[in-house]
C-alpha cells in the first residue's frame, strides 16, 4: 500500500511539473508567433533544436533555420543539423563562413568570441533580410545568464532575440520538453566551437582545428559521453566526466588514445584530473569571468 501511495504521489508531482513546462512551451510558441517570421541560428544542439521546433510549430513556413558551415564545427555536427531540420520539417539555409577572414582571429585574442559572433550573426541578419524575415533568434537559456559570455554582447548589440531566455527556460526545461517532443537532442552533450580548445594568445589554424576535431571524434567513438581536447602547444589536455575516467584509463584504451593523438601531432597527452567543465580556458582570466559555452 505504501509503495502505491509513493507511486501515486510521484505521478501527481510529475504531471504537475509537465503541465507547467507544457504551458511554458505554449507561451514560447505564442511569443514566436508574435514575431511574424523567424530565422533561427541553428547549430543542431539541444537549445537551438527546441527553439526551431517551437518556431516551426508556431509559424510553419515562416520559420527557417540558418546553419553556419565553417572549420569551427565538425562535419558530423553539420550533417546532424541537416537531418534534424528534416525531422522537424523546417527549411534550412547553410551558409559558408571563414573565421580567418575576421581581423585577428588567428591570434586568438580574449575577445575572439565577440568578434566571431558579431561577424556570424551579421551574416545571418543579411540572410534574414534577403528572405524578408522580421526577426533573428538564437538559443541562449536562463542558465547562461550567470556566465560572462563575450559573444552575448555582440548578439545584443545586433538586436538578436533570445526567446528561450526571455521566456524563462532552463537547460533542464529544454531537455525535458525535447524528450517529450521526440527530439533526439534531448540528451545531446553541450557543444562549443573548436576554437574554444586553445588558450587565448595561442595561434589557431585550420590544421590545428582539424586535429582537435579528429581527436575528440576518436574519444567519443570510445564511448565517452562528453569530452574536450584542450591544446597547449604540443600538449593535449583531455577533459572528460570523472565517472568516465575509467574508460580512458583502461589499459588498451589508454594506449590507443596515446597512439592516435601522437599520430595527430601531439607530443604529450594528459588527463585533466578535475574533469570536464565548460569555459576551462577562461579560468586564467581570473575575475574577468568566463565564456562558459566552451
Amino acid at each position: 500500500m505504501l509503495d502505491k501511495f509513493y507511486s501515486r504521489e510521484y505521478n501527481i508531482l510529475y504531471e504537475v511539473i509537465f503541465v507547467e513546462i507544457s504551458e511554458k512551451y505554449n507561451k514560447l510558441c505564442d511569443f514566436l508567433q508574435q514575431l511574424k517570421s523567424v530565422t533561427v541560428a541553428f547549430s543542431g544542439g539541444a537549445d537551438s533544436a527546441l527553439l526551431l521546433k517551437a518556431a516551426h510549430d508556431a509559424l510553419g513556413e515562416k520559420a527557417c533555420a540558418v546553419t553556419v558551415k565553417s572549420v569551427l564545427i565538425t562535419e558530423s555536427e553539420l550533417s546532424g543539423a541537416s537531418e534534424l531540420c528534416c525531422k522537424i520539417g523546417a527549411r534550412q539555409i547553410v551558409v559558408e563562413f571563414d573565421p580567418f577572414g575576421i581581423g585577428g582571429f588567428g591570434e586568438n585574442p580574449p575577445d575572439r568570441c565577440y568578434r566571431c559572433k558579431k561577424a556570424i550573426f551579421g551574416k545571418i541578419l543579411e540572410i534574414a533580410q534577403e528572405n524578408n524575415c522580421t526577426a533573428v533568434c538564437e538559443g541562449s537559456n536562463l542558465d547562461d545568464e550567470g556566465d560572462y559570455r563575450p559573444g552575448m554582447i555582440a548578439i545584443r548589440e545586433l538586436g538578436i532575440i533570445s526567446p528561450l531566455l526571455e521566456n524563462g527556460f532552463t537547460k533542464a526545461d529544454i531537455r525535458e520538453l525535447s524528450h517529450k517532443l521526440g527530439l533526439p537532442t534531448w540528451n545531446k552533450p553541450s557543444l562549443a566551437c573548436l576554437a574554444s580548445r586553445f588558450p587565448y594568445g595561442e595561434e589557431i589554424s585550420a590544421e590545428r582545428l582539424s586535429k582537435v576535431a579528429a581527436a575528440e571524434e576518436f574519444l567519443f567513438g570510445m564511448g565517452l559521453s562528453q569530452a574536450r581536447v584542450r591544446v597547449h602547444g604540443k600538449i593535449a589536455r583531455i577533459e572528460a566526466l570523472p565517472d568516465e575516467f575509467s574508460i580512458i584509463l583502461d589499459e588498451n584504451n589508454r594506449r590507443e588514445i596515446y597512439g592516435k593523438l601522437q599520430k595527430l601531432g601531439f607530443g604529450y597527452i594528459t588527463l585533466d584530473l578535475l574533469g570536464y567543465r565548460t569555459g576551462s580556458m577562461n579560468e586564467v582570466l581570473g575575475n574577468c569571468g568566463s565564456d562558459r559555452k566552451n
